[in-house]
């Protein structure tokens, strides 16, 4: 497999791997930090009609979905690909936090979250996944990172 192939590879496998890790969270939250009672989280409506009932431990599960997905995907991308790991783990990062600046327009939540998850959960954690990844698979000689 050539290595731009494997570094697509990579990529996509980095992203699946990282949203299934965010969905997962996102599912078990409730379960962990249960939601004031009477307030329905699977709608944007409901959220909405909920937000003023919320305290800043309800934001913790979402925190934590977008920040270990993003450090998971990018991980994943970093340990599979042989070249381009570097782009790539920023690539999976630069994702993540567009369907976290989608999420934040949608979904009303308070500001000091909002910028909490912009600016922590998404580049800061790709980082950490490239400097993770390649410590678990140290760059191969010759190859470009």
């Amino acid at each position: 497999m050539s290595k731009a192939m494997r570094a697509i590879t990579a990529g996509v496998a980095g992203f699946v791997v990282g949203s299934l890790v965010n969905g997962a969270i996102v599912a078990v939250g409730p379960s962990l930090v249960p939601p004031p009672t009477g307030a329905d989280m699977t709608t944007v409506e409901g959220l909405t009609a909920a937000m003023s009932r919320l305290e800043p431990k309800h934001f913790a599960m979402p925190f934590l979905a977008h920040a270990l997905g993003t450090f998971v995907g990018a991980t994943v991308a970093v340990i599979i690909a042989t070249a381009y790991r570097t782009r790539l783990a920023y690539i999976i990062g630069f994702v993540f936090l567009a369907g976290g600046i989608v999420a934040a327009k949608m979904i009303p939540a308070p500001n000091w979250f909002i910028a909490l998850d912009l600016l922590v959960a998404y580049h800061p954690m790709a980082w950490l996944g490239l400097a993770v990844g390649r410590r678990l698979r140290p760059d191969t000689p010759g190859l470009r990172p």
